[in-house]
């Protein structure tokens, strides 16, 4: 997986690591960045789309990818960003990536496709134009 180099990332995230977040080889498990890229992902939806935006839909993972590109060790400060660089009927994608505060090393970049779920009937469902809205309006590049 490539993540694009032209993505602007408007959002950004502090993640707090923990030491129980090493592994024995003295850096954070590979495991570790799926947790902080969910993280990143709830706030960005909060943050972008509005606080209460999961009271009415569903959101899931139909597909995720991650290049780990250098490790992170504790007690490095890092941040995660986000951003969505497709919109379509049912389904979006999201981009993130892990970087070193200090330094702007990215550590780690993830892609991730979700889909609008109605859990009821266990089917996905179109995307609500007001959630798309919000995500066109944030992010500084034309989505489709």
């Amino acid at each position: 997986m490539k993540v694009e180099s032209n993505i602007t990332y408007r959002h950004r995230m502090p993640a707090q690591l923990r030491f129980s977040d090493v592994d024995t080889f003295g850096h954070v498990n590979n495991s570790v960045y799926f947790s902080l890229f969910d993280m990143g992902k709830t706030q960005y939806f909060i943050d972008v789309v509005g606080e209460h935006v999961f009271d009415s839909i569903s959101i899931v993972v139909a597909h995720i990818t991650a290049d780990f590109l250098a490790p992170v060790f504790y007690p490095d400060e890092i941040a995660i960003e986000t951003a969505v660089t497709r919109l379509g009927t049912k389904s979006f994608t999201l981009v993130q990536r892990a970087l070193n505060v200090r330094t702007n090393e990215v550590k780690c970049e993830c892609q991730t496709v979700m889909v609008v779920f109605d859990s009821k009937t266990q089917q996905s469902i179109p995307m609500p134009e007001t959630f798309k809205q919000r995500i066109r309006d944030y992010e500084p590049s034309p989505l489709a």
